[in-house]
C-alpha cells in the first residue's frame, strides 16, 4: 500500500492501444491508489500516435502537483514520443512496463508495422528521458524481445528490470494484479534526488 501525504504524487495511468481492460493490472492498480488519473480513451484516431500524445498532455494538464507515469505496452512508446516532442510538464518518474516493440512485426491481431509507421509510431524515440524511469520487461514477451527492451532502457536512461517469464504482463498471459507495480511506484516516489536514482540505476 502506498501511504498518502501532502507530497504523494498522482499516478497517471497510460494504457496501451487496447486501453482500459477491466481485469488488467493497470485498471486494478488504479482502484487501489490514493491519487490516480487515467488517460481517457480516444473516440477517434485510435491508432494515431500524435492523438495519443495529445491525450497524455490533456491528462497531465488536469493534474496538480507531482506526477508518476505508469505505462504499459504501446503506452510506454506513447510516453517516449511525448517526451521526444518536448515534455513541458515536470514528471517525477515513469514506470514503463512491457514496452511494445512497434518497429518489429507483432503477432496476428495487432497492428502491422506498416500501419504503425503510417500513423506516426516509427521510429521509436531513442532520446534520454528527462525524468527517472524504470523499464520492466519479461523474457518471453511476444511483443518485445528482451534484448530489445534492454536496448530501449539504455537509450532512455532507464533502470532495467527483467521480470522473468511473464509474457506481455497482461490478462492473456495470466496476469491480473501485479503487486510489483506498487513497489516500483514507491521507488520512483522517493527519488527526489535524481543523482541518487542514477547511482541506483548504474549499480
Amino acid at each position: 500500500m502506498i501511504e498518502m501525504n501532502s507530497t504523494t504524487p498522482t499516478v497517471l495511468i497510460v494504457p496501451g492501444l487496447r486501453e482500459h481492460v477491466p481485469d488488467h493490472w493497470q485498471t486494478l492498480l488504479a482502484g487501489k491508489l490514493p491519487r490516480v488519473h487515467s488517460v481517457a480513451p480516444l473516440e477517434h484516431d485510435k491508432l494515431n500516435c500524435a492523438a495519443r500524445v495529445d491525450a497524455i498532455d490533456r491528462a497531465l494538464a488536469a493534474i496538480e502537483g507531482p506526477v508518476i507515469i505508469v505505462a504499459h505496452s504501446a503506452g510506454a512508446m506513447m510516453v517516449a514520443h511525448w517526451a521526444a516532442r518536448g515534455a513541458t510538464r515536470e514528471v517525477r518518474g515513469a514506470l514503463l512496463a512491457a514496452p511494445a516493440d512497434v518497429e518489429t512485426p507483432m503477432p496476428p491481431g495487432y497492428p502491422t508495422t506498416e500501419a504503425l509507421d503510417q500513423h506516426g509510431w516509427l521510429p521509436i524515440p531513442r532520446g534520454r528521458l528527462p525524468f527517472p524511469s524504470i523499464v520492466a520487461a519479461g523474457s518471453n514477451d511476444p511483443l518485445t524481445r528482451l534484448d530489445r527492451a534492454r536496448e530501449f532502457a539504455q537509450a532512455w536512461g532507464s533502470r532495467f528490470v527483467e521480470l522473468g517469464a511473464v509474457g506481455h504482463l497482461n490478462p492473456a498471459s495470466g496476469h491480473g494484479e501485479w503487486p510489483r507495480a506498487e513497489e516500483f511506484i514507491r521507488e520512483l516516489s522517493s527519488t527526489s534526488d535524481v543523482r541518487a536514482f542514477e547511482s541506483a540505476r548504474a549499480s
